[in-house]
């Protein structure tokens, strides 16, 4: 979840994973099963619609609809440091953005060509200032894609999180996103935006905020990307919050796609108020089994 006043208002890494070859075969797309999915649950989000609290987050990444392959675990490790962020709290009690150092552990399985459902346990902030290191929650997702993405000109997708929260880490115990995926493959370059949601289930379909992010991608070789992002935050639908109260920050980062790990870092610069003026990510992954794994049920 993603919020405007808190620490770092973003969600964002390509989603590309270790081992996972981008040329795949065809697949014919189980348009009916996943819309229903995938309706279901943006029924159930919107049913319990709500206003956010703004808050940190763990993981700085846009999405691009690659997932694991069937059968296939997945470990990513986000973390993130704010060298000059924010330096009063969100709320009373928040963790201060300024110099914090927090993340999480991306647990992920690939179910189907469609589906991958992950876990994100420990989410966590190793310092913060007079607080020190501390475990912030947890929260599980369900990531419905185009099949096999890369191959194809355009694809999409849509990620569901619920998450479990400790009031230092955000104002309220439940909240929850939908992040929509679009993007283009157009040769050496590749273009995605996710105009993410995020609810604390307060405040109506009005209190919803909007939360979008997007990314562009060069292709240097087979091995290394280069890539220039955008988050922003800009509040409640009903209420969109003053330009310097938004949270906007734009990114340079570039990925590392290896044997056996995969690897996306970069630098962030806030251009409002209401962000963090620097911040650094890093993502490392790798996948966790060569053998495809399937639950004997």
């Amino acid at each position: 979840m993603r919020v405007v006043e808190s620490s770092h208002l973003y969600k964002p890494q390509s989603r590309h994973f270790a081992g996972i070859s981008h040329r795949r075969p065809s697949f014919r797309f189980p348009s009916r099963t996943i819309a229903k999915a995938v309706f279901c649950l943006l029924g159930i989000f919107l049913l319990l619609a709500p206003l956010a609290a703004h808050a940190q987050t763990d993981e700085i990444q846009v999405y691009d609809a690659t997932i694991a392959p069937p059968g296939t675990f997945n470990l990513m490790l986000h973390s993130n440091f704010t060298p000059e962020g924010r330096t009063t709290p969100a709320y009373p009690g928040a963790i201060i953005a300024n110099h914090s150092v927090n993340g999480g552990l991306e647990w992920a399985y690939g179910v189907t060509p469609w589906l991958e459902q992950g876990l994100y346990l420990p989410i966590y902030t190793a310092y913060s200032k007079g607080r020190g290191g501390s475990i912030d929650g947890l929260k599980v997702r369900e990531l419905f894609v185009r099949p096999h993405a890369q191959q194809h000109k355009l694809f999409w997708g849509s990620n569901f999180e619920f998450s479990f929260n400790y009031h230092y880490w955000e104002s309220r115990t439940f909240s929850a996103e939908v992040r929509p995926i679009i993007g283009a493959n157009l040769g050496k370059w590749e273009l995605m935006y996710n105009p993410v949601v995020d609810t604390d289930y307060r405040g109506g379909l009005g209190g919803l905020q909007f939360n979008p992010e997007s990314r562009i991608v060069y292709s240097l070789n087979h091995k290394w990307d280069v890539a220039a992002e955008e988050y922003d935050g800009f509040g409640a639908f009903n209420d969109f919050s003053p330009l310097h109260d938004q949270f906007h920050e734009v990114w340079g980062d570039f990925d590392h796609f290896g044997q056996t790990w995969d690897i996306e870092a970069g630098a962030g610069y806030g251009l409002t108020a209401g962000s963090d003026k620097w911040t650094l990510k890093f993502m490392i992954s790798r996948d966790l089994n060569k053998k495809p794994w399937r639950p004997h049920l």
